[in-house]
């Protein structure tokens, strides 16, 4: 039998936001398996929120099945209320939920949000609002499985209308249906808005801060 071959991809590794909970439609079933194969048959890594229930245990099974690697990363506290059943790949704790976001974003080249809660939507809208402030210029996907999200796009329309969000910042945010459409629209993304910080003067400040902190809790 003639092995699959994976399609080329310029990311190595994928962060999906999605929900954990263990109620969702059939649908959203489906979706987490679909971009789980589509990752896997694009030779791409998971990085996600470290639980395995819901759709986030979905995505990780799929993955881990492929062959991929799985990095879920999670803050200690919510290691027993999330992590529950088998975990898959690699399991990376962390000492907070801000700490978890920041690894989540270093160790991923593209982001790419499944339906899910509120949990979902601030990581969404922290990794773009850091896009849009120019700290990092990759990639925002959507997956608008039967419209789950239209309300956030109009949300975003409404914003650009009202002239809170500029309209160039619009693309920030790319959206499909589907997984193949998605992550081929990520591909494809080239960043057309203007940041307002710089990323080596992010970069430079965030060292320091840990730098601090590390300071700190030595001497404590």
């Amino acid at each position: 039998m003639e092995e699959k071959k994976e399609a080329k991809s310029r990311f190595k590794r994928v962060c999906v936001f999605c929900g954990s909970s263990p109620d969702y439609k059939y649908c959203y079933r489906k979706a987490a398996v679909d971009l789980g194969n589509e990752l896997v048959s694009r030779g791409l890594d998971l990085v996600y929120g470290g639980g395995s229930v819901g759709l986030m245990g979905l995505i990780s099974e799929e993955v881990h099945r492929g062959g991929r690697h799985v990095l879920g990363i999670i803050p200690k506290a919510l290691m027993k209320k999330e992590l529950t059943g088998v975990t898959l790949g690699e399991v990376k704790p962390v000492d907070h939920m801000h700490q978890r976001k920041a690894e989540m974003v270093r160790n991923a080249d593209c982001f790419i949000a499944l339906p899910g809660g509120f949990g979902t939507l601030e990581e969404l809208f922290e990794v773009t609002t850091w896009s849009q402030l120019g700290i990092h210029n990759k990639p925002v996907g959507l997956m608008n499985v039967e419209g789950y999200y239209d309300p956030i796009l109009n949300f975003i329309d409404k914003s650009i209308d009202e002239g809170f969000i500029y309209p160039s910042q619009r693309s920030i945010i790319v959206s499909a249906s589907n997984a193949k459409e998605l992550v081929q629209k990520l591909e494809d993304y080239v960043p057309s808005h203007d940041g307002v910080v710089a990323k080596a003067k992010w970069e430079a400040e965030e060292a320091e801060a840990s730098t601090s902190d590390l300071k700190t809790e030595t001497a404590s």
